[in-house]
């Protein structure tokens, strides 16, 4: 006797099609689209469902933006975790926190682009949730400071807040022209890469000659 297939679980489906809308919505955006010009008929169209099939998944456009947001920065978290670990100079750990970006960056090169498009975008929540990922990726990478220099344990609050913050943005830029040269270019993204862990070294290196306040 044959035993007949059971269906697949609801809750199976319903996580598969919230999926494909995240990543539908990103392949869409990837070009000069922001979120705001995306409409949803066209994103439900080219995820093959019907529009009234999304607001199984989101109440709006907004709220999708906002999960793409969390979901980008849960990858770029992964970046400080490659490296959390390294031991030695610090040209080292500054050279595997490049690579690490750079494999990063390519693997979820649809997630940075969204980011990098976003941050300064047309909605409003969004940008203010990007700028919120941009304050904890910060806060995290802090805390994780004093470990691979401990030169900055007795600085105040606000000042490896703002090493972080320099850290962040300079590993944002480099990620975005990065992505920009799509591997079309290896002398060019070689000669990028090695600009980068100069940039980096750059900041690095002056923080020893900082006298913090706190």
């Amino acid at each position: 006797m044959i035993k007949e297939k059971s269906a697949p679980d609801r809750r199976t489906r319903r996580g598969d099609t919230r999926q494909e809308l995240l990543t539908g919505a990103l392949k869409l955006l990837d070009g000069n689209k922001s979120l705001d010009g995306l409409s949803l008929r066209e994103l439900t169209r080219h995820v093959g469902i019907v529009p009234t099939a999304f607001y199984r998944h989101f109440p709006g456009m907004e709220e999708l933006g906002l999960a793409l947001v969390e979901e980008s920065f849960r990858g770029m978290r992964k970046i400080f975790a490659d490296v959390r670990n390294d031991t030695g100079s610090t040209d080292k750990i500054i050279s595997g926190v490049v690579k690490s970006l750079v494999r990063h960056a390519r693997k979820n090169r649809l997630h940075f682009h969204f980011i990098a498009s976003e941050r300064y975008g047309g909605n409003a929540g969004v940008r203010e949730a990007i700028r919120n990922g941009m304050r904890v990726l910060q806060g995290e990478l802090a805390l994780e400071l004093s470990r691979f220099f401990p030169y900055v344990k007795d600085w105040s609050a606000a000042d490896l807040q703002m090493l972080a913050s320099l850290l962040v943005n300079s590993m944002t830029a480099i990620a975005e022209e990065i992505l920009e040269q799509r591997g079309s270019d290896k002398i060019a993204e070689k000669e990028l890469i090695e600009l980068a862990e100069k940039q980096l070294r750059l900041i690095v290196l002056g923080t020893p000659h900082w006298r913090s306040e706190g």
